[in-house]
């Protein structure tokens, strides 16, 4: 059997999908940005301040802004028929309450999503714990969808 010429699209996104992933896990430990203790010294701006995150983030930024307008200048993405962005700009109470939330956990625990997974591959008790809470939040918010404002799935990867 043939394979369609989606196939190698599909496969070639998983790839490259997997390679980002693993460059952006590496960023991360190197950075020292899997320790609570970095996010937790950078938000204690009355004590032993950590600006080591905001180096991070400003690199990170930096790197975005110039790559984003590359990719832009493209007819279209390399391994999809078109680019995948948002539409909505507009700011609601569901938004405003899952930053909220974020950023009380992301306080809390000195993890976020990205940093927890890195730090729960190289065996943290407190990145577990913050993935189980994750999942069961996530879980939670799927039952908090109401008709008035719903969710759409994200877009499948097009052929």
């Amino acid at each position: 059997m043939t394979e369609g010429s989606g196939g190698w699209r599909r496969r070639a996104a998983h790839v490259a999908a997997f390679c980002i992933g693993a460059l952006f896990a590496v960023g991360l430990a190197v950075s020292g940005m899997t320790k609570p203790s970095k996010v937790v010294g950078f938000l204690d701006l009355c004590g032993a301040w950590d600006p080591s995150l905001a180096c991070v983030m400003f690199g990170a930024v930096t790197v975005h802004f110039f790559a984003y307008r590359i990719v832009a200048l493209q007819g279209s993405p390399l391994f999809s028929v078109t680019f995948s962005l948002p539409t909505r700009r507009d700011v609601d109470a569901r938004l405003v309450l899952g930053a909220a939330l974020f950023g009380i956990g992301w306080g809390l625990s000195g993890l976020c999503p990205g940093p927890a997974l890195v730090a729960l591959g190289g065996g943290s008790a407190t990145a577990l714990v913050f993935a189980a809470a994750m999942t069961l939040g996530m879980l939670g918010s799927i039952g908090l969808a109401s008709p008035l404002n719903p969710t759409k799935p994200p877009p499948a990867l097009s052929d």
